[in-house]
């Protein structure tokens, strides 16, 4: 079966930075969609950055210019750069994986965003 693990959250001051990695196995990972999705307590989880195989990003609009999603295709990883933390970037962080007809989730990292 396929999986995703997560690593790499903590607890960051505001303004500093992290770096998620998100480890595929048992997927064929360069034809794979891989999002990262995040949760806060009473929120829904939303979509925050997206990369397609053919390197199409897209992130969502409260971490525009302060995140970056990227892939080894060789390491079979992606990895979430976080900077310029906010307090409000606080949450679960999900690794997600998309086939054709297969979708994979990460068990979640916790990042929390406090002075």
């Amino acid at each position: 079966q396929g999986q995703l693990v997560e690593s790499g959250g903590g607890l960051v001051q505001p303004g500093g930075s992290l770096r998620l990695s998100c480890a595929a196995s048992g997927i064929i990972f360069r034809v794979a969609v891989m999002n990262w999705y995040r949760q806060s307590p009473g929120k829904e989880r939303e979509l925050v950055a997206t990369l397609s195989p053919t390197g199409y990003t897209n992130y969502a609009d409260p971490v525009k210019g302060r995140f970056n999603l990227s892939r080894d295709n060789a390491k079979n990883t992606v990895e979430l750069q976080m900077n310029s933390l906010k307090p409000e970037d606080t949450g679960v962080y999900y690794c997600y994986a998309k086939m054709s007809c297969r979708e994979y989730w990460g068990q979640g990292t916790q990042v929390t965003v406090s002075a």
